[in-house]
Parts: C-alpha cells; structure tokens; sequence
C-alpha cells in the first residue's frame, strides 16, 4: 500500500493505510471463509491503474452459510518502478429480500392514492393476487411483502415502505425509508 493510501470499507469507515492494516484481523472461532473475484477490469492510463472487480463472499459462520457479493474500486500508482494501491472502495451488492405471499384481504387494505405533499401523489393498486404501484401517469412496477406492512419493490433493495395503520387497523399511509431517510405518505383514498 501507499504510505498515504485509503480505504473505505462496505461501512462507510474511511481509514487511512495504519488504521486499514490494524484492522485486519482472523475471523473468530467459529467462523470461517473466502472471496473470489468473479469479474476483474483493468484501465491503465500512464503511471495509474483503475482497477474494478466483482468478489464473491462465502462463509461459513457456525455451521451458517452466509454470502454477500461487493463491487470493489481500487487506485494502482506506480512511484519510482513499484506499484502501490492507492485507494480502494468497497461497496456491498445489495440485494432484494426474499418475499413473502399476503392473503388476499391484506392485499386490498394497502390499495388506494397516497400523497406527500400538494403535487406528490403514489398510487397502489391490486392486479389479482399482487399489488403494483407506482406514479399516476408513469410504469407500475410490482410491489411486494418483506413482511406485513413492509413492502419493497423489486429491484429496489435499498428502499421499503413501512406502512401505518390507526387504532381500527386501517392502513393511513406509509413511510418511505430509504438509507435511514423518510418520505411521509398519507392515504386520500381506496381505490
């Protein structure tokens, strides 16, 4: 590594090379595990080399099989003859949780137009047994249950709606949450 090199970790911790290196440590008892990188590109340009690759995570953490993929980011610059990282990025694939199927009468409690502000409005509405959602006038895309009352849109894993109901159970809007951040929606109507 470069004396002055950085690395971000799939946190979000940003260290410097002497912090990077004390971190580096055995998995504890219990656990055990490998990357492999499934996809590797290359663009040298002069004394620098941009680096991008795909690594696939396995582990086996007390008899659980755990897996992750990460898109990682790596600066190469070679000072006088000899290559030394730079910088690299780590950032965690994320992926759709699996979804779970909701009864019918659950289906249709979540039906109607949400609005979060005067020209912001979000519609759902029921297609047999799904649900689909999305801007009046734009493409409905399929909405799904990570739970009751969370659900996501597929393909859109960084996002879920937490929806609300009041004493009598009936839904009255949801939170959009997405990175911690949240878009209140209030129902106006069922459809």
């Amino acid at each position: 590594m470069a004396p002055r090199a950085v690395y971000i970790d799939e946190n979000g911790a940003v260290m410097g090379r002497t912090a990077y290196l004390k971190s580096l440590e055995p998995l504890p008892p219990g656990a055990s595990g490998h990357l492999t990188i499934v996809n590797y590109r290359l663009t040298r340009v002069g004394d620098t080399a941009l680096v991008i690759h795909r690594d696939d995570e396995r582990e086996d953490f007390h008899g659980l099989q755990l897996h992750a993929d990460y898109l990682m980011s790596e600066t190469w610059q070679r000072m006088k003859g000899v290559w030394r990282l730079a910088m690299v990025h780590v950032y965690v694939v994320a992926v759709d949780p699996p979804a779970i199927q909701l009864p019918d009468a659950a289906l249709e409690a979540y039906v109607g137009t949400y609005a979060a502000g005067n020209d912001l409005t979000y519609v759902i509405r029921r297609e047999g047994d799904h649900l689909l959602a999305g801007r009046p006038g734009g493409p409905m895309n399929s909405l799904l249950a990570e739970a009751p009352d969370v659900l996501f849109t597929q393909g859109q894993p960084r996002v879920r709606r937490l929806f609300q109901r009041d004493a009598d159970g009936r839904v009255t809007g949801f939170i959009d949450r997405r990175e911690g951040e949240d878009i209140v929606w209030r129902k106006t109507s069922a459809q």
